[in-house]
């Protein structure tokens, strides 16, 4: 194991060299990236050989967790190609691997916000015709990544946890074009899972290829079907660092990823084009060629997804293996999800930081939008608008707020949020979205929950998300709130408080939310539980004064789930569907719309249909502790 003891240093006397022209590095491939982070020591060798089943992974995650060097494994179990992890670990690490093609594409991105800012401040776009001029694939007539052939099953089979249905890729760069209109410009890059190896599939024939709904790959696949024609899909692995940040980029729609990709890298991303064939990422380590034929799906899973559950098996198309490719001196990167924070926390949190002043010019009146993390992404969307549609209002109520969460929920990714929760900027200027606890504090304050939530109901929901009534289906909630504050919030209990049968434990985990432990659920899918409507009339019922609490939230675990914010945002968001488990004190439903007139209550127990959550197996653990102990080719890493 080779470890530079020195890295801050180093880091910071590279970060902080101001190059001349000569001297800019941008990242062709990756070995180049790895080549300069084990140079500014932001990389460690592992030579001692690794399984892919199980025990990779959970390295992956402990140096995650452990804010880590990337780590490449020289000798990796049933494969020969190596095997390089954690690279995109920190968000320092991210911004550095871009740090001399960043200011060029914010410098584009700027140029859309204020124009004439160009005229005001040229210097600050030197950058800014390179990186459009960027955008624009290089074709070529061959390229590294064609040098030799191998199989699906010579390639790595990372197994992430323990009810992985398969080896699986879990950072490949998924790369179709549109049947009606091929080329670039109308190309698409996801990061859709691939399952490799499993029960269902041919050995080196066939991988299982799952993309959600909502994704570009979605349309191109519905075009082939209606042309009656097999889609013609390229899987591409490792390559150019930007390629793997434009694949998980979230775009409008109609902006081709790789052109994104382009504008990122800093310079024209070489595509080896062929006749009659799918453009291949000439600078990749891995290429798998195929094609998914009309009617042909299998199913694909279980995979423990970012959620942290495992998505269980599904019928999901079937991609037929043409051509596995591979560079000299390939290497396979890799991550795992699960429960956040994981690595792609990192990928999320670095898109935010290049997007957040384009959310205006995407969404009108939106002026902040945070996909919070800690509830796995797509749960929860927390938004801060404008509330401006009559101002002379004598009591300003949610009407462009709703205009706006409307808007989130019919455009790009945020249209997979299942909670959307928007305040008005009028009503705090110094509000933000990251900060939850003071924003769920200014949302309990201000709401009418008579007035002020608004559900859409058997609609589609992500596909990770099995709090719905089926698969792809659920409901969404738009929680608008503005105007005076209506409550003050209790950060006690009352001394009156009282439960039904079932139900314990009760603690206040922030001002106005009450957490308490219910009955393990039992209700069958699209039901509600009438254990919760007992719940709703006893605190109707209540002795105790209830309007400084307007929230409750029911969990199988309330030490647990009041633990931290970390806990409670995951529990609360990813165990709920917003029409089915919620419930409240006083509700009432008129002309289709649903409120209440005492606390709302959010079912956030484990239902009897849900998928399990992940855990990892004891012995990988115990395994991996040996190796991050003293004496360990991991300790001082892990």
């Amino acid at each position: 194991m080779q470890h530079v003891s020195h890295a801050p240093r180093l880091l910071r006397d590279r970060m902080n060299t101001t190059r001349n022209k000569d001297s800019i590095v941008r990242y062709q491939n990756m070995q180049q990236l790895l080549e300069d982070l084990e140079k500014t020591g932001q990389l460690v060798k592992v030579t001692e050989e690794v399984d892919p089943y199980l025990e990779i992974a959970e390295i992956q995650r402990r140096a995650y967790r452990a804010q880590a060097p990337a780590i490449l494994f020289t000798r990796v179990k049933g494969t020969p190609f190596p095997m390089v992890c954690n690279v995109f670990g920190t968000l320092e690490r991210t911004r550095w691997i871009f740090r001399d093609s960043l200011r060029a594409l914010e410098g584009v991105f700027k140029l859309k916000i204020d124009p004439f800012d160009f005229f005001k401040q040229p210097w600050r776009y030197a950058g800014a015709p390179r990186a459009l001029w960027s955008t624009l694939p290089r074709k070529v007539k061959t390229g590294p990544v064609m040098a030799n052939t191998t199989t699906v099953t010579k390639l790595p089979q990372l197994h992430s946890w323990p009810m992985d249905g398969g080896g699986y890729v879990t950072l490949p760069q998924v790369y179709t074009e549109s049947p009606d209109n091929p080329g670039f410009m109308k190309s698409n890059i996801g990061m859709y899972r691939v399952q490799l190896t499993g029960p269902s599939f041919v050995p080196d024939k066939e991988v299982g290829l799952h993309y959600q709904i909502h994704r570009g790959i979605g349309y191109h696949h519905a075009e082939a079907l209606r042309r009656g024609e097999p889609l013609k899909v390229n899987v591409f692995v490792g390559g150019p660092p930007a390629m793997t940040m434009a694949a998980i980029m979230p775009l409008p729609e109609g902006i081709a990823e790789i052109l994104f990709g382009g504008a990122l890298a800093g310079f024209r991303i070489p595509m080896v084009t062929r006749k009659g064939e799918l453009p291949i990422l000439a600078e990749a380590d891995f290429c798998i060629c195929g094609t998914v034929h009309p009617g042909e799906q299998k199913p694909e899973g279980p995979f423990g997804d970012h959620l942290g559950y495992y998505s269980l098996a599904h019928d999901f198309p079937l991609m037929r293996v043409d051509t596995v490719y591979h560079r000299d001196g390939a290497v396979w990167p890799f991550t795992t999800v699960g429960r956040p924070p994981q690595e792609d926390t990192v990928f999320g949190t670095f898109i935010h930081e290049l997007t957040a002043e384009l959310v205006p010019t995407v969404f009108n009146g939106v002026r902040e939008v945070h996909a919070v993390d800690q509830a796995g992404v797509h749960p929860l969307l927390l938004a801060i608008g404008s509330e401006r549609y009559v101002p002379y209002a004598q009591e300003r109520q949610p009407q462009e707020l709703i205009t706006c969460g409307l808007s989130l929920l019919g455009n790009t990714q945020t249209s997979l949020s299942k909670y959307v929760i928007i305040a008005a900027h009028e009503d705090n200027p110094m509000l933000h979205t990251h900060n939850f606890r003071e924003f769920l504090t200014h949302m309990l304050e201000r709401t009418d929950f008579e007035r002020d939530l608004h559900f859409v109901t058997r609609t589609t929901i992500d596909t990770l998300d099995y709090t719905g009534i089926s698969l792809n289906q659920g409901s969404k909630l738009i929680w608008a709130a503005c105007g005076p504050k209506k409550r003050s919030l209790q950060d006690t209990l009352p001394s009156g408080l009282t439960l039904p049968d079932g139900y314990s434990a009760p603690r206040i985990f922030a001002p106005g939310v009450v957490v308490l432990q219910g009955p393990k659920h039992t209700a069958a899918r699209d039901e509600h539980d009438t254990a919760m409507f007992t719940l709703a009339e006893h605190l109707q019922n209540q002795s105790a004064d209830l309007s400084s609490l307007p929230l409750f939230v029911v969990a199988d675990d309330a030490d647990f789930t009041a633990a931290d914010w970390d806990n409670f945002l995951w529990v609360t968001f990813t165990r709920s569907d917003p029409a089915t488990d919620m419930y409240g004190a006083g509700a009432f439903t008129h002309c289709k719309h649903w409120g209440c007139k005492g606390p709302v209550i959010i079912d956030a127990r484990l239902k009897s249909f849900h998928a399990p959550a992940l855990e990892e197996d004891p012995a990988i653990t115990a395994k991996v502790d040996k190796l991050a102990a003293k004496g360990g080719c991991l300790h001082g890493i892990l």
